[in-house]
């Protein structure tokens, strides 16, 4: 794994804009093909297979705390909980996700957290850095198969209309609907953007309706699921009749609160870092809270440095084992590998200065060599 200097691009901006990528300067500088990191197939094939694993073993986790009533470390409402167990039952499909590792591509990766929920840079990792490749290295690879892979799994999983929901002027949540709402209309489904403010509630029949008062069916939502039972129609979701991508049990499955009960059901997997529920673990370790994001109120304790990151999130949190990002010349990269489905489908990787990654950390493309 080598972090290799380019020369952008002289139409890099329009190339990205020409796929949607229209948010690729905020905060100055997110999207940044200045540098590229360079891996063996051998080591992309390690990571695939660490996050199909991994993936695995979350789901074993998941069906365990369902059938087990295994709920409390999660500290969900009443209402989440019936919810979850009712789409876990009903096997409502997953469609996608994103693990967060700690490699520097010696030894395992170390999983720091799965993105299952709401995902983003989700069209970076696809198109935009695919169209690099093919501009700047069209003889090496790069582990992206989403976008064919995000069309076969619409085909599998969609039904008659879907509507795709996000927060209404967030550039980036929309960038992202926009383009999972294209990759459906692809798969050959009849789609609709809405912006999730614009959601109306019928009380007469009991359903969400869309700005033409027509019922939403099936939902794809930029929009978590805890910020959803905090909404005041959260209480109507249960009789909604509203299938939503992701499903409720994702829920389960995007808390950090599974990392402690991985770690306990899973003790020395190559993969995972030791974590608890109490402030027990020897050596550096993070505090993370169960539910948050984009590298919110994360605390970072290696012996006499510590270092904190802002943000709303309130606890309970979750205590795991420190695993340095893999750092070249102050930058520190965090690998982002998605899963589709079932099925490990590519790799995004997102930079700073500081060895927490936030929304303003930096998106640089990749690329492998046989």
């Amino acid at each position: 794994m080598q972090r290799v200097h380019f020369t952008p691009r002289n139409n890099w901006q329009s190339r990205c804009e020409e796929v949607g990528f229209t948010f690729h300067s905020i905060d100055g500088r997110y999207w940044d093909e200045s540098v590229a990191y360079q891996f063996s197939l051998e080591q992309i094939e390690t990571l695939e297979a660490a996050t199909e694993d991994l993936h695995q073993r979350y789901l074993e986790t998941v069906d365990w705390v369902i059938r087990g009533g295994h709920f409390e470390p999660f500290a969900l409402p009443s209402q989440a909980i019936e919810l979850i167990r009712d789409s876990w039952q009903r096997r409502e499909p997953c469609l996608y996700g994103r693990f967060d590792f700690s490699w520097n591509g010696q030894g395992q990766p170390k999983l720091l957290e799965y993105n299952a929920d709401t995902p983003t840079g989700l069209l970076e990792a696809s198109v935009v850095q695919w169209h690099w490749l093919n501009d700047q290295r069209p003889e090496a690879d790069q582990f992206n198969a989403l976008h064919e892979k995000l069309i076969a799994r619409w085909r599998q999983i969609g039904q008659g209309t879907v509507h795709f929901a996000a927060i209404d002027g967030h550039e980036e949540d929309t960038g992202n609907a926009l383009y999972m709402l294209d990759v459906a209309n692809q798969a050959g489904l009849d789609v609709r953007y809405l912006p999730i403010e614009s959601i109306g509630h019928d009380p007469f029949s009991g359903r969400f309706v869309d700005l033409d008062d027509q019922p939403i069916r099936h939902c794809f939502k930029l929009y978590p699921w805890e910020w959803l039972f905090q909404d005041e129609f959260g209480q109507h979701i249960a009789s909604s009749g509203v299938r939503f991508q992701e499903p409720a049990w994702k829920l389960l499955m995007a808390s950090k609160a599974m990392l402690p009960l991985l770690w306990q059901r899973y003790p020395d997997h190559p993969n995972l870092l030791p974590a608890s529920f109490k402030d027990d673990l020897p050596g550096a370790y993070v505090r993370k809270p169960l539910y948050s994001r984009e590298g919110e109120n994360i605390l970072i304790v290696d012996g006499d440095r510590r270092l904190e990151s802002p943000g709303p999130s309130q606890g309970p949190f979750i205590y795991q084992g420190f695993a340095p990002l893999a750092e070249v010349d102050g930058n520190h990269a965090v690998l982002g590998s998605w899963v589709i489905g079932d099925q490990a489908a590519g790799l995004g990787i997102r930079e700073d200065a500081s060895p927490i990654t936030r929304d303003s950390s930096r998106f640089v493309p990749h690329y492998f060599i046989d």
